[in-house]
């Protein structure tokens, strides 16, 4: 029988439900820690992870089987249950729907893992919205903006 080799780099992004700043600093390492068990669980090898108040980065290292509409939605439903049964905020925890997908090749996670580890730093310059924004025009992902998400004025 033969076997299936691959070689598949994601960054998945999504942002919190009306992008507000509900992942504190301090349940950050506690969150990455659970969304961490959550992708391996599924037997995808997590390479990078990296919760804003407001948004979450994901570098993985992805497997052909697996799709990646149900993959994300699996981690958003199971994560969300997770926050909430913690009472980090007051009212219902949520992210919005849809989210960004970026494939990268073997010679840049390296790059992208720097990226994502340094969100903080690099979001005094950037707001998530010119970010994420940015992201889509450097891959060419042609989008209307009525489908991005939901931002809130800045």
């Amino acid at each position: 029988m033969a076997n299936t080799f691959s070689q598949i780099y994601l960054q998945f992004v999504f942002a919190v439900k009306g992008r507000e700043s509900l992942i504190s600093k301090s349940n950050k390492e506690e969150l990455h820690k659970y969304i961490t068990s959550l992708v391996q669980a599924r037997g995808v090898k997590l390479i990078a992870i990296n919760c804003m108040p407001d948004h979450i980065h994901l570098f993985v290292g992805f497997k052909p089987t697996i799709l990646i509409s149900d993959f994300v939605k699996e981690i958003k439903v199971q994560s969300n249950e997770f926050i909430n049964s913690k009472g980090w905020i007051k009212g219902k925890f949520r992210w919005q729907e849809g989210y960004g997908v970026f494939s990268y090749s073997h010679s840049h996670i390296n790059i992208v893992v720097n990226y994502i580890q340094n969100q903080e730093a690099h979001h005094q310059k950037k707001t998530f919205k010119q970010e994420y924004m940015g992201l889509l025009k450097k891959f060419e992902i042609p989008f209307e903006d009525e489908y991005l998400f939901d931002f809130i004025e800045q």
